[in-house]
């Protein structure tokens, strides 16, 4: 793998038009997952695949990114199974994540970081971004060893905070502006007393969503705006409104988990299950 790590470019890259890689320091190496023979992600226990294990930061990478096939490893792990790269996509986004030791010989998952590298829209790679420190529930850019980390990833610790929050704030003025827009449709609408009842739900669906939107909540946002869009057909189908780019890219059928009927084949959400905190990115430490 180190033949193929110094192609990757170091350094880190928020907002730009073409690709985000970011830096994350891990800090759990659970779940434990398995790797079948055509070097696919697959849950832990099937016989004859071989151990990984994932880590908290690309648990959450794969959460954020959505409906997508299993991860294909580039670089399987050796003796150190925390120790891989793998590449995945879904829809417009391609996802690349490689998990590698930076400091005590990968002895605790604390030695762990992992580097992202995301291609495709800049507004869905603002949404996975926000989604995965959001999952977290706490800064990925923090480093156990700040020094080693910033020497690794070729940034320093202002830089790799400033990618961070650049597509976080990206991703919440996105946000935003989809809620304002629906709030002045709504306000268009109103007068004729048969429709004011649905767009008071419309209004009570967008109040939710500011809400969610400042606890950092990106799915309960999009459920909230897709009542409101709702609503807002309902009361008058002629009515143009925006859905969101992020939701529409999520509407997709997971591929790896269709009618084949192989035990191994799940829904990433199925293998991902354990509900994860949301935390404040506004707050300092």
């Amino acid at each position: 793998m180190e033949a193929d790590e110094e192609a990757e470019r170091s350094g880190t890259i928020g907002l730009d038009p073409n690709v985000t890689i970011l830096w994350a320091q891990v800090a759990e190496g659970q779940p434990q997952m398995s790797i079948d023979v055509e070097n696919r992600l697959r849950p832990g226990g099937i016989k004859g695949n071989s151990t990984v294990y994932l880590g908290d930061v690309a648990r959450a990478a794969l959460r954020g990114l959505g409906p997508a096939d299993p991860p294909h490893f580039d670089a399987l792990p050796g003796y150190d199974e925390q120790r891989w790269r793998f590449s995945t996509a879904s829809g417009d986004v391609a996802m690349q994540v490689r998990s590698d030791s930076y400091w005590g010989f990968g002895l605790i998952a604390r030695c762990f970081l992992n580097r992202i590298e995301l291609t495709g829209p800049l507004a869905l790679r603002a949404r996975i971004v926000h989604d995965i420190a959001a999952s977290l529930g706490r800064n990925p850019w923090e480093a156990a060893w700040s020094s080693r980390f910033e020497k690794t990833s070729g940034a320093t610790a202002a830089e790799h905070r400033a990618a961070w929050e650049g597509l976080i704030e990206h991703a919440r003025a996105d946000m935003n502006e989809e809620i304002t827009t629906l709030t002045e449709k709504i306000a268009a609408l109103r007068g004729p007393e048969e429709i004011e009842g649905i767009l008071d739900e419309a209004q009570m669906s967008l109040e939710e969503a500011r809400a969610a939107l400042s606890d950092h909540n990106a799915p309960a946002v999009e459920r909230a705006l897709g009542r409101a869009t709702q609503a807002l057909v309902e009361a008058d189908p002629t009515t143009e409104v925006r859905s969101s780019e992020s939701a529409a890219s999520r509407s997709a059928t997971m591929t790896w988990w269709d009618e084949r009927g192989k035990e191994a084949e799940v829904e990433a959400s199925h293998l991902l299950q354990e509900e994860a905190p949301l935390v404040d990115l506004t707050e300092e430490e």
